[in-house]
């Protein structure tokens, strides 16, 4: 099973390049930061859409998404919440949301930092930000959730022309 792994787009237009690789997905999960309703229906046109609000997301998107949701895969569990505070203490906050569930996999954004990191057996994954034009580079990323693992891979988004 591949899922398509996005956050923080921000209302900003998506990558081609990014729009294309989610075809071949078998969902899509997003870690929060769309920003308004309209960004989220226009990934859920893509692939199925599983989802959580992020800090900057309306109030409409708030009512509608859960804050953290643990999605079963398989034989597998990923855990998704966008995460919060400061960029360099994100990954330890995430950490501390999961303490009490069993999750093989965690899915966060916020910082928009690209993480592919397993720490005492869970993969701890923030696939960075697709737009963001502040950040040193534009990624998303792909879950393999097969055999006996979930692997993560980061997708780095090269520079579209015109």
């Amino acid at each position: 099973m591949l899922i398509g792994v996005v956050s923080d787009t921000h209302s900003r237009p998506l990558p081609k390049q990014l729009i294309k690789d989610f075809q071949n997905v078998d969902f899509i999960v997003h870690a929060g930061d769309f920003c308004e309703t309209a960004d989220y229906e226009a990934l859920k046109k893509i692939k199925d859409l599983k989802a959580v609000y992020g800090n900057m997301d309306s109030l409409e998107l708030r009512k509608r998404l859960p804050r953290k949701v643990i999605i079963p895969c398989g034989k597998f569990s990923i855990g998704v919440f966008h995460g919060e505070g400061p960029a360099h203490t994100v990954l330890d906050k995430v950490r501390n949301e999961f303490l009490k569930d069993k999750v093989d996999a965690v899915v966060f954004g916020h910082s928009h930092q690209a993480i592919n990191q397993q720490i005492n057996g869970v993969l701890y994954f923030n696939p960075g930000s697709p737009n963001d034009v502040c950040a040193s580079y534009c990624s998303y990323g792909v879950l393999d959730v097969s055999g006996n693992e979930v692997q993560g891979k980061i997708v780095t988004v090269k520079q579209e022309n015109g």
